[in-house]
């Protein structure tokens, strides 16, 4: 049979008994106790005679007869010119009795939450795999990147950084105000850290970002919240009311309710963190992918113009534009607290991957991310279209589209009917991942009328869009328990 790996066996604290048995029997009895209690991985290759002996300092004919042992007696197999490997099944009587826990974290298999309709996944099957091998290939014998790096990041990848973001989001930046953070996740936990106390109040969107309501409980960090309205967008009017002091806003397509903060709001939310000596957390998030508009100017690019930037801090990341087990994100931040978060991010993980941050610098500066990013928004556009045109034509007639065109998600809301968690687990038994309104709403619904889910479009093939909603409208069709 074929194996993908081999899984070498590092014997560890592989010990003799002290006993009266022979040397042969006490390693054989040791080796079958290690792969009966399920320590030592099926198919899993052993040491190779030589090596085991003198790891133990035993004869190599010792460790050779309790090999042939374990290979006549089922525990063990041989493979002609490549060695020894544990047995893939092993001797009725001596069955391992592998932790439940463990064996079902073996095999969880990473489609299963990444499948069709699972909300902020882009489309891994597009992304220029081989190119993206050569840039890290470029740079993985690099000795001179292999010791430790600056905390603040690679300071190629922050100046390509900064002519990026400068052109395509009018961010006002240098390489020294960017801090390079493992995801959008690390640089959220970074900026709350430092510019709030734990009695300060920090303002999240609701429904919102659920990633961020779990900074603040982490940090116990005191939380209001602001109503995204739909189709309306986020509640301006109760905002101003506020004096905390922060905001965490995702301006370009809201999650999940996917609205847009015009110009003319992030105006107002700018004016207002400036009267009150407070702070703009600013997620860019989906801010690549808007199609019905050209996007609106970051609102840190807007307060540089405006001289008021000093109290912004700007987040992104390339999870949605690349893909998401990338984990690399970044900040920019006023020049008087660069040093501050880099003390944080220090304390919570040191500095990033250098290979990986030296061959992104490159994919940028050669222009691939720009060129990827072009041919990714001509396909969710299509893909936008023809998940509108799907629902239209086969979800019930009380089913609304609430969110705009962009990003990578489509949000539905209706009135009466199904239940939007009955829906959800209906869904489930299709193969299709949605996510519930409420999901987003972890401290309650708060007087919401109507039910709502998300519905990811990213990672979802064109040719299969029409066909799963399809399936899912014969879920809105199953109102009852389960």
């Amino acid at each position: 049979m074929p194996y993908a790996a081999i899984l070498h066996i590092d014997i560890g604290d592989l010990r003799l008994a002290e006993n009266d048995q022979t040397l042969q029997q006490k390693l054989f009895n040791a080796i079958r106790d290690k792969i009966t209690q399920g320590l030592w991985p099926l198919a899993g290759k052993l040491p190779s005679t030589r090596k085991l002996s003198e790891e133990l300092k035993l004869s190599r004919n010792t460790v050779t007869a309790a090999y042939e042992q374990l290979v006549y007696e089922g525990y063990v197999e041989s493979r002609k010119g490549s060695g020894f490997y544990v047995s893939i099944e092993l001797p009725d009587h001596y069955l391992p009795e592998i932790n439940s826990t463990l064996a079902e974290v073996g095999h969880i298999d990473q489609q299963d939450i990444n499948r069709s309709f699972a909300p902020g996944v882009p489309d891994l099957t597009q992304f220029p795999v081989k190119k993206w091998q050569r840039y890290i290939q470029n740079h993985a014998s690099r000795s001179a990147i292999l010791g430790n790096g600056h905390v603040q990041g690679a300071l190629e990848l922050r100046q390509a950084l900064a002519n990026y973001l400068a052109s395509s989001r009018s961010v006002v930046c240098n390489a020294n105000r960017i801090i390079i953070t493992s995801g959008a996740q690390q640089a959220l936990t970074i900026a709350t850290m430092a510019i709030l106390k734990r009695n300060e109040t920090l303002l999240l969107e609701y429904p919102g970002y659920v990633q961020m309501d779990k900074v603040s409980n982490l940090l116990n960090i005191n939380k209001a919240h602001i109503d995204v309205e739909p189709l309306k967008g986020l509640n301006i009017k109760q905002l101003e009311a506020t004096n905390a002091k922060a905001m965490y806003v995702t301006p370009s397509n809201q999650y999940p309710m996917g609205t847009t903060v015009n110009t003319e709001q992030r105006l107002r939310l700018i004016e207002w963190a400036s009267l009150n000596k407070s702070w703009i957390i600013e997620d860019d998030y989906d801010s690549e992918f808007q199609f019905a508009h050209r996007p609106y100017t970051s609102m840190q690019g807007l307060a540089g113009q405006l001289g008021l930037d000093q109290n912004i801090i700007y987040i992104g990341s390339f999870s949605k534009v690349m893909f998401n087990g990338l984990r690399m994100g970044y900040m920019v931040v006023p020049e008087s607290l660069v040093e501050q978060c880099n003390t944080i991010k220090d304390a919570l993980s040191g500095d990033s991957p250098s290979h990986v941050q030296h061959a992104l610098a490159d994919f940028i500066a050669d222009g691939e991310l720009l060129r990827h990013i072009r041919k990714m928004r001509r396909l969710y556009k299509a893909k936008h279209q023809a998940m509108v045109e799907a629902i239209e034509r086969h979800l019930p007639t009380h089913v609304e589209i609430i969110s705009q065109p962009g990003g990578l998600h489509v949000t539905l809301r209706w009135v009466g009917g199904i239940n939007e968690e009955l829906l959800r687990q209906h869904a489930l038994k299709q193969n299709l991942i949605v996510r519930t309104l409420a999901y987003y709403q972890p401290d309650g619904i708060k007087g919401r009328t109507w039910n709502g889910i998300v519905l990811g479009f990213g990672n979802t093939p064109l040719t299969d869009i029409e066909q799963n909603i399809v399936r899912l409208a014969k879920c809105f069709d199953q109102n009852e328990s389960l």
